[in-house]
């Protein structure tokens, strides 16, 4: 698999396959643009050496979001404010074009929302061979939807030679540190693992038993492990058909020596809402009627400190409803123990998704060794999973 510095792009055109599915507010402004500017590096270094560069992305789930009249909301979903952004950020014109349209001989190029075409996420050939057109070299920077074999992210690959396809520098950063947990030999390495359902990350959890030290359990999901031991959850999130897997991996983390940990106390409200009732019980004993919503105090203090003591943390998941000022505490409190790691010489890598909205929110970002890019494509690279949009790169 080539790396960008081994393609030959001079004077050549260039596709590059970009994340820019930023977040956006109802009117349409990008409220954070970070993974725009995680792509500037490897848009820079080719635009030096290309004749023309053509960048394409998605940009959230138009088909499953469709307006009344089974139309596409192209104003809601379009790229083109993006593209201006881009423009803003580099000082350079950006061209916008439909993906259908004939390849720009434009400088730059920003090609419209690949998942406006239906193709693009059953990986249809001929969407792949439309958007080919577009270079005589691909390059794939696109890590947050390298777990999908999309048309833009695997399937394109195919029409290219080994030679004129590789990964750009995001990718490969993220590849190298990801690889960097998994060899990693310094102890005690730790996993923080938090969200919604045990469903959604028990691949990764099992996995990181046989690495890990230490794993620690927060959001919602570890009401289901709780609940399966008999704990009294109230109305908290729990996953009833999955309590026999929560028990599975406590008895599996005894075999492997592994410490795993749940939140020993927890803030409950009655209501999911920043301004309602709430206060800190036992975890094992919410009452009737109150959800658990954060980790509590004795919880953060005990995994505050198993984190900072560590050598080695991986964090993937809030240990609460963060985006509540009510319920930010255990969050945040997992975010300032992550700096400590990388202050004291350790490596501390958070994967993405809503753990990176975390950090940046707790204004730690630069005190954590790597944030990572994709949630979802993290995940399944340390589940030990091919991903197709690599897979498609190798020679």
């Amino acid at each position: 698999m080539n790396h960008l510095q081994k393609l030959d792009l001079q004077d050549k055109r260039v596709v590059l396959r970009v994340d820019f599915n930023v977040p956006r507010d109802s009117a349409g402004h990008i409220t954070d643009d970070t993974r725009i500017q995680l792509a500037l590096p490897t848009i820079a270094y080719i635009r030096e050496r290309a004749s023309h560069l053509t960048l394409m992305s998605h940009l959230g789930r138009p088909q499953k979001k469709r307006l009344d009249s089974g139309e596409i909301d192209r104003e809601q979903f379009s790229l083109e404010g993006v593209a201006e952004h881009l423009a803003q950020l580099l000082d350079a014109p950006v061209t916008f074009q439909s993906y259908a349209d004939e390849p720009s001989m434009s400088k730059l190029t920003l090609l419209e929302n690949t998942r406006f075409e239906p193709g693009e996420e059953k990986g249809d050939e001929a969407f792949a061979k439309m958007l080919a057109r577009h270079g005589e070299v691909y390059v794939n920077d696109a890590f947050g939807t390298a777990h999908r074999r999309h048309a833009s992210t695997a399937v394109i690959a195919e029409e290219y030679a080994p030679e004129n396809r590789g990964i750009g520098l995001l990718m490969a950063e993220e590849l190298e540190q990801a690889q960097r947990l998994l060899d990693a030999d310094q102890h005690p390495i730790t996993a923080v693992i938090g969200g919604a359902k045990v469903s959604d990350k028990i691949g990764v959890i099992v996995s990181l038993l046989d690495l890990c030290d230490n794993l620690l359990i927060g959001g919602a999901m570890a009401y289901t492990f709780i609940k399966a031991q008999g704990g009294q959850v109230g109305t908290s999130l729990v996953e009833d058909d999955k309590l026999q897997m929560a028990l599975d991996v406590i008895a599996k983390a005894k075999q492997s020596g592994t410490s795993l940990h749940l939140p020993v106390d927890s803030v409950i409200a009655r209501e999911f809402s920043n301004d309602a009732e709430h206060k800190t019980t036992f975890s094992d004993d919410i009452p009737d009627g109150w959800m658990g919503l954060d980790i509590g105090s004795k919880a953060s203090d005990a995994y505050s400190h198993i984190v900072a003591d560590s050598k080695v943390v991986f964090w993937n998941g809030p240990m609460g409803v963060f985006e509540m000022p009510s319920y930010a505490q255990g969050t945040l409190a997992v975010a300032k123990a992550m700096a400590q790691v990388k202050e004291h010489g350790g490596f501390s890598m958070v994967g993405g998704g809503d753990s990176v909205a975390a950090i940046n929110a707790s204004g730690l970002a630069d005190e954590v060794s790597f944030i990572s890019s994709g949630g979802g494509a993290m995940l399944e690279f340390l589940e030990g999973k091919k991903l197709p949009g690599i897979a498609a790169l190798q020679d």
